[in-house]
């Protein structure tokens, strides 16, 4: 185990978040069914087979938005071992894919309300050191030291990967 993301092979992260139902299912069912398709995701992005390190699934409270909005299902994938190099049009050409994902599982980014409940939320939170200040990106990500929701299975995923299923 390495004990900080500074240690960390070249990688990068991606946080999930869900609170409403989507085509397949409650929030459970649509973390258990993107899974796969992210691995699928980074390794095609990548051109290479990746290690993925999953952290627990963790139920958390809602974060601003509207008041009455259920509880969310979050958790982290950290994807480490690329060869690729961190650069603003690789890691937007990621961002497309995530939210191509996203839009697959029911999420509609132009007529939800800001922090409001989803069907699917995918978040990059880094790549390696890249640091990016673009319109549709920035990263790291400037809200993810401030969310628990977002540091804890992050560090459960840096020390392990979990099978969700079990």
């Amino acid at each position: 185990m390495r004990a900080s993301l500074a240690d960390q092979p070249r990688c990068l992260a991606v946080a999930l978040g869900a609170n409403l139902p989507s085509s397949v299912g409650d929030p459970r069912q649509t973390l258990l069914s993107v899974r796969p398709l992210l691995e699928q995701l980074f390794a095609d992005w990548a051109g290479e087979v990746l290690h993925c390190r999953w952290s627990p699934l963790l139920e958390t409270a809602p974060v601003g938005g509207p008041l009455e909005q259920p509880m969310y299902l979050n958790a982290v994938v950290l994807v480490q071992g690329m060869n690729r190099v961190p650069h603003q049009d690789a890691a937007l050409e990621l961002l497309v894919s995530l939210h191509t994902l996203e839009r697959q599982f029911g999420r509609d980014r132009v007529r939800e309300q800001r922090w409001g409940p989803r069907t699917l939320d995918l978040d990059l939170l880094f790549w390696d050191e890249l640091r990016l200040a673009h319109p549709r990106l920035v990263l790291p990500h400037p809200r993810m030291h401030l969310r628990a929701f977002v540091m804890q299975p992050l560090l459960a995923a840096m020390q392990g990967s979990v099978d969700w299923t079990a």
